[in-house]
């Protein structure tokens, strides 16, 4: 129960930051310097599936280790590493590999991986000791 519990917490928190941050904060920074490789809208299937399976990765590497420790810090700390490994390898690989792909998204995407990752596994930690 507890990780079903953890695993619906840091979904909501994940989802609803990154949310956010593309449909508001970031939205003009990433349209300015992708719109190019954009499809044109989402392809909603995918993203879910891209959530999904990313949740469970914050769950395994960073929430039940913090669970079993008792510390948010543990949480916090490898949540952040988890979204600097995810992220970096995603935007090198496409910076590797793909045409006109922008440095700058590559600097600023890895940051927010790393600081939304952190932050929603904290905050997945939290609530799940409050709730379990």
């Amino acid at each position: 129960m507890t990780w079903i519990t953890a695993y619906i917490f840091t979904a909501i928190a994940f989802f609803a930051i990154d949310f956010l941050w593309l449909g508001t904060l970031a939205r003009k920074f990433y349209f300015s310097r992708m719109s190019h490789l954009l499809a044109g809208k989402v392809n909603y299937p995918a993203a879910a599936g891209f959530y999904a399976v990313y949740v469970v990765g914050l769950i395994i590497f960073s929430v039940a280790p913090a669970i079993a420790t008792g510390s948010w810090q543990t949480a916090a700390v490898y949540g952040a590493l988890f979204g600097f490994f995810c992220y970096a390898t995603y935007d090198m690989t496409n910076q590797a590999t793909l045409k006109n792909w922008p440095v700058a998204v590559t600097v600023v995407d890895i940051g927010w991986g790393t600081l939304l990752s952190g932050s929603a596994a904290t905050i997945g930690y939290f609530a799940t000791r409050a709730v379990a």
